[in-house]
């Protein structure tokens, strides 16, 4: 009897490495596809942008990581509690990006454009709440630089 409970056992510890490991790699399955997030609209003059929101650590660390490709006028806005300066980098990205790193107001401080799949850092040259990334020109392709104002909810008007 004893050994009989004794295989028993054996048997079904001897499977536990595979259900962990498959345990572990379903986990990590999950950020290896695009996280889809709530949106908000933002505008830039006549403009419409259809914004997926990053508004915590895990989704901003994800970010826009994955995506093959992504709709003429969507992009994704990072949001902070505190302002800061904001530093991003392209692992796992795909798509070739341009940032603009926004003030409360809503006003771009800097704008930087970002190869894929690199992980060179493009940072803020100031502290800001918010960071918006677009396909890569799409800035450009309209007139916006820094000192150019996005409006939307997430901003608070300038006084």
């Amino acid at each position: 009897m004893i050994h009989i409970k004794f295989n028993r056992l054996r048997a079904a510890t001897r499977f536990m490495p595979v259900a962990t490991l498959l345990v572990l790699s379903l986990g990590s399955h999950a950020q290896d596809r695009p996280q889809k997030l709530p949106t908000t609209q933002l505008t830039a003059g006549l403009h419409l942008i259809r914004a997926e929101v990053a508004d915590d650590d895990r989704e901003r660390e994800i970010g826009l990581m994955h995506r093959p490709s992504m709709a003429a006028n969507d992009g994704m806005v990072f949001v902070f509690q505190q302002p800061g300066v904001q530093c991003f980098w392209m692992h796992n990205t795909l798509i070739p990006l341009s940032a603009a790193f926004i003030d409360d107001t809503g006003t771009i401080v800097n704008i930087e454009d970002m190869k894929p799949q690199t992980d060179d850092s493009h940072c803020s040259k100031k502290p800001v709440r918010f960071v918006l990334e677009m396909n890569k020109g799409w800035f450009d392709k309209r007139g916006l630089k820094a000192d150019s104002v996005l409006g939307g909810a997430l901003f608070k008007p300038a006084r």
